[in-house]
């Protein structure tokens, strides 16, 4: 007897890559944590936690169990985006770009990972500590193309603002993503390695922040230019999105000065991180604020000195 397989709603869809996107978030903060409480190394081997077991002993005390259970949170992660993959096949209609950007962020997870490994079989060298942050990074990126492209119909991408404010707007984009990477450089220089023995990037931490800093300047003026730019041609969706932007970069400098200047304490530390992810996805929000996608039926018709209709493939 054949069983008839339900597909799966959009609304299903969307909240299980709205899920996979708060779990990556989640395991950056998690991951934040184990080096904040200098548990980097609380299993001091990979893929194993000791040379003789898969899982933390007693005699690893805490340090032990804080490292061991972020690699558990990782399985978590990886369920996630499993259960999403699996809604996407099952999602009907097929969507073009889906399943890539479902796969993607699945792969990326085990990816991540062992950029995790190889941080602790290198004694948590910063610089490889840095690309494993900056991996996560892409998978909360290509989880949130995933959501957002969920709720689009399946017609043209349309811009909706002109192709100069485009521009501008990849520019931020392209600067936000160097600030976390400079901010990568920082924590490499800081007091928190992880680990007591942990080296550090030889960087001075007063040098590399300071041109942390000057980078978080220009971002925001940067995304401030793009709401008057917004604003003057009537983009009030993407103006918002500008907005939030504004206001998550503020919050996240208020953070980032508050915490150096206060000897960079652990907790602050932790929430520069969330900001750090935070940043990302309302960057990516105004990105995605200046086109928008239309049943082919509707795509207007531009001229010269209007929104240009751009195909993607996502």
């Amino acid at each position: 007897m054949n069983r008839i397989v339900r597909p799966v709603s959009g609304t299903l869809l969307s909240r299980l890559a709205l899920a996979s996107i708060i779990a990556n978030v989640g395991i950056v903060v998690t991951g934040g944590a184990v080096r904040l409480t200098a548990s980097g190394l609380g299993c001091p081997t990979w893929p194993r936690c000791t040379d003789d077991s898969y899982v933390t002993t007693p005699e690893m005390g805490i340090y032990g169990v804080i490292e061991f259970g972020n690699r558990m949170l990782t399985f978590a992660v990886g369920l996630i985006a499993l259960a999403t993959v699996l809604a996407v096949l099952a999602h009907r209609p097929r969507r073009p770009g889906l399943l890539a950007l479902a796969v993607a962020v699945f792969l990326g997870i085990p990816a991540q990972a062992v950029v995790g490994g190889i941080t602790v079989l290198t004694n948590l060298n910063p610089w490889v500590v840095g690309l494993h942050f900056l991996a996560s990074m892409a998978v909360i990126a290509a989880a949130y193309a995933l959501w957002r492209r969920i709720d689009e119909p399946d017609g043209p991408t349309v811009a909706v603002v002109p192709t100069p404010l485009r521009a501008l707007a990849r520019i931020t984009t392209g600067v936000s993503v160097a600030v976390l990477v400079i901010g990568t450089w920082v924590t490499g220089s800081g007091p928190h390695a992880g680990d007591q023995g942990a080296a550090r990037n030889g960087l001075d931490p007063e040098s590399i922040s300071q041109v942390h800093a000057d980078g978080v300047f220009l971002l925001i003026g940067l995304s401030v230019a793009l709401i008057f730019a917004f604003r003057a041609v009537g983009a009030r969706r993407a103006t918002r999105a500008a907005i939030v932007l504004v206001a998550v970069e503020l919050s996240q400098g208020v953070i980032g000065f508050v915490q150096y200047f206060t000897h960079v304490p652990a907790l602050l530390v932790g929430a520069h991180m969330l900001g750090s992810c935070v940043v990302l996805l309302a960057t990516l929000s105004v990105q995605w604020s200046t086109r928008e996608r239309r049943p082919a039926a509707s795509a207007p018709q531009t001229t010269a000195t209007e929104a240009e209709a751009v195909p993607v493939t996502a």
